[in-house]
């Protein structure tokens, strides 16, 4: 399901853009859900202290609970397989949940391996539960403090239909 036929069947009745979805061409290769840590790093900018996010540490299940891989800084997806890609961000929207973090999308810029996701080109995060960064705590003598917060979401992973 991609992010906007997701929201036009939620009952929370917010709308996002169109442009969070995969290309339409493209069929959803994996479901995963992901269960783990957003790492944050107190970190001063102009002498403005704020948590930034260093990576998320988390793992892929299957649907029937069994661990398909790992999610971490990249942002990098790496199934069972071996198989890994990294993206970098397309879009993001508000979770429906003010509490968690943001649903996103994104584009796939580097693969390795033949396994799984060597046809992966687009990945939606969705579903969020938690992760978002502390509310306080960011000052000067936390300066490179690293705060792990506990999340859980749901990624899609998009490419190119198979030709069999």
């Amino acid at each position: 399901m991609r992010v906007a036929e997701y929201e036009r069947s939620a009952s929370s009745g917010i709308s996002r853009s169109e442009n969070a979805s995969p290309a339409a061409r493209e069929a959803l290769i994996l479901h995963l859900s992901g269960k783990g840590k957003q790492i944050y790093t107190c970190q001063s900018a102009g002498g403005v202290y704020a948590w930034k996010l260093k990576a998320p540490d988390a793992k892929l299940f299957r649907q029937n609970g069994e661990l398909a891989g790992r999610h971490f800084a990249g942002p990098t997806w790496e199934a069972s397989d071996g198989s890994r890609i990294t993206g970098k961000l397309v879009a993001s929207s508000p979770s429906p949940d003010s509490n968690s973090i943001p649903w996103l999308l994104l584009s796939v810029t580097s693969h390795d391996g033949a396994g799984i996701m060597s046809r992966v080109q687009n990945v939606q995060r969705l579903e969020t539960k938690g992760g978002m960064p502390p509310g306080t705590g960011c000052s000067a003598p936390n300066e490179n403090h690293e705060t792990p917060i506990s999340y859980e979401a749901t990624y899609y992973f998009y490419g190119m239909p198979s030709l069999r």
